[in-house]
């Protein structure tokens, strides 16, 4: 994975010194910890993470759960054996002093037993979706979500609801397609949003990471923690199933 993660990341540092840091960061904040900029990874970057969302296809777990959500998933167990330019990106740490510089806090990945820290989702089947919700944290700390397109060949679009949280604010829908290098990063507990239905002939995947301020969890939010990403995600084998992690 050596030969992997240098180029990955001075590619990433790269890419992230060509922001202007202080107006992302004011967007970002007035728009309630959200903000979205588009193809902002090169494709230097994004290919072979293409190349690794083929190789993780044949894990996909494939889940519907009524009137909310519809779509496969593939975890972070997988991509840790299949993934290292994804795991450089994860763990990169011009990323996620980047990340840390936006929400105004220290921040880092998820403990290894998480199979949500990073993971990949697939939408493939005509239908597929996930309804509104938030990205409720079961940590102790607060727990920060990037989403970075990968594949977007479809009408499905990630809605979001800016300020559903804040009564003194009104509401602002967005719609936004995730082209390849799209970076997306919000509040979990502050972001209201979900993703529309794909149409006939067309598919979407994206990758989610997930970043804390502080990864303690007590046993219980630990067990419904997985408990919901064996159910709604990953399915059984994968969240208490033996594995290896590097």
């Amino acid at each position: 994975m050596t030969t992997v993660v240098a180029p990955v990341a001075e590619e990433i540092a790269r890419a992230l010194a060509s922001l202007d840091l202080e107006a992302v960061r004011a967007t970002y904040w007035a728009q309630n910890e959200f903000i979205h900029l588009e193809r902002l990874l090169p494709p230097s970057v994004v290919e072979p993470m293409v190349e690794e969302v083929e190789r993780a296809r044949p894990a996909v777990n494939r889940n519907y759960i009524p009137r909310h959500k519809k779509g496969g998933s593939v975890s972070y167990y997988t991509l840790v054996e299949q993934a290292p330019t994804i795991l450089a990106l994860y763990r990169a740490p011009a990323f996620i002093r980047f990340l840390a510089s936006l929400a105004g806090r220290p921040l880092q990945p998820c403990p290894e037993s998480d199979p949500h820290a990073c993971a990949l989702y697939f939408y493939t089947e005509p239908g597929d979706h996930i309804g509104f919700h938030y990205d409720t944290s079961y940590y102790k700390g607060t727990r920060y979500t990037v989403l970075l397109g990968l594949v977007e060949r479809s009408s499905s679009r990630l809605v979001c609801r800016l300020h559903k949280d804040d009564p003194a604010r009104e509401v602002c829908e967005l719609a936004l397609a995730t082209e390849p290098g799209t970076l997306v990063l919000f509040h979990g507990d502050k972001l209201w949003h979900k993703i529309t239905p794909l149409g006939e002939n067309e598919e979407r995947v994206s990758l989610t990471l997930e970043y804390v301020t502080d990864p303690g969890m007590t046993p219980v939010k630990r067990f419904v923690s997985n408990m919901k990403d064996a159910i709604a995600y990953f399915g059984f084998r994968s969240v208490f199933g033996i594995r290896r992690v590097d």
